[in-house]
């Protein structure tokens, strides 16, 4: 027993460096943050193996200098005024890995008519030929 333990403690250890966290990025889905919906902040961990893997509220601390997070996504009061955010992670193992940045309002309103599916197919063809035959 005593003799397997040492080995055990060595491969703990290994996977212990294994699940290192190097740094941290944040990928934005969108350039700016709605009023009243759930804006999801999506941050990656860089391991020391060169794998990334996501982060999400158990390891990063979120903060925002307005609206509320709940778990990733920060929420805006729909009565928002202000023109931007700045939100920051910070890696709750490791407080000096951090990603603070700035997002801004969206302005216009989402009221925008998409195509239908019908359009889409028309917009797709070739333009008809007016050559005349003959």
């Amino acid at each position: 027993m005593y003799k397997i333990l040492p080995a055990i403690l060595l491969l703990i250890s290994f996977a212990a460096k294994a699940q290192k966290i190097d740094s941290i990025y944040v990928n934005l889905y969108t350039d700016s943050l709605k009023k009243s919906t759930y804006n999801y902040i999506n941050v990656d961990g860089l391991m020391s193996n060169g794998r990334y893997c996501p982060l999400d509220s158990s390891n990063i601390l979120f903060t925002a200098s307005a609206g509320k997070f709940i778990g990733n996504s920060l929420v805006l009061d729909k009565d928002f005024a202000p023109e931007k955010v700045t939100i920051k992670v910070v890696l709750k193992t490791n407080p000096a890995l951090y990603k603070e940045f700035v997002l801004y309002i969206k302005k216009k309103p989402d009221d925008e008519n998409l195509k239908t599916t019908e359009q889409l197919l028309n917009d797709m063809q070739p333009p008809k030929s007016k050559r005349k035959k003959g």
